[in-house]
């Protein structure tokens, strides 16, 4: 069963990463948007908070390195493995009375999804005032100012993701069991 895992946990890692890097829309902070957000959430559900977060870490990181945006790694790593955890945790704390009912199920990998999506939102907002103004030896206020520009595309993007994490969900849960 191990085996089955850590094979899962690097098939999603690469998913994730692939999903990071082909299609992407740039956004004024000088990043992008991505499918790989359903993948990330997809780690979670379907993997656990141990392998579904470091198969989500790394292949976000991997997507950053392989991107060039190196200064983005660290940071990404941590906040897609919380991300993942979340939405896990949040999806078992919701979904325990019945794994049975579609609909049940649907509700709950959305609102797992959304709660996990807000861990990526406030991350990379606070990941990126750090960026912004330690870093880049900007002022606090001008770190700030940029990091607020990110929220929008972060938003969009987390709908995409617990789109996608919604519609495989039913598809790919069979394959984990």
């Amino acid at each position: 069963m191990k085996s089955k895992k850590m094979i899962l946990a690097a098939l999603f890692a690469a998913l994730t990463c692939v999903g990071t890097m082909i299609i992407k829309v740039p956004t004024p902070t000088g990043g992008y948007v991505h499918p790989g957000d359903g993948f990330v959430l997809l780690a979670g559900l379907l993997l656990g908070p141990l392998w579904g977060g470091l198969a989500a870490g790394v292949g976000s990181a991997l997507g950053d390195v392989l991107g060039g945006y190196f200064i983005y790694v660290p940071g990404t790593f941590v906040i897609k493995m919380l991300t993942a955890m979340v939405a896990y945790y949040m999806f078992k704390a919701i979904s325990k009375e019945s794994h049975e009912h579609t609909h049940r199920n649907i509700l709950s990998t959305i609102v797992a999804g959304i709660v996990g999506e807000v861990v990526m939102i406030a991350g990379y907002f606070l990941y990126e005032i750090f960026i912004l103004s330690v870093v880049s030896h900007g002022t606090f206020s001008a770190g700030f100012a940029a990091a607020l520009v990110g929220i929008l595309p972060n938003l969009v993007q987390a709908i995409f993701g617990v789109g996608i994490a919604t519609v495989l969900y039913p598809l790919l849960r069979r394959i984990t069991a």
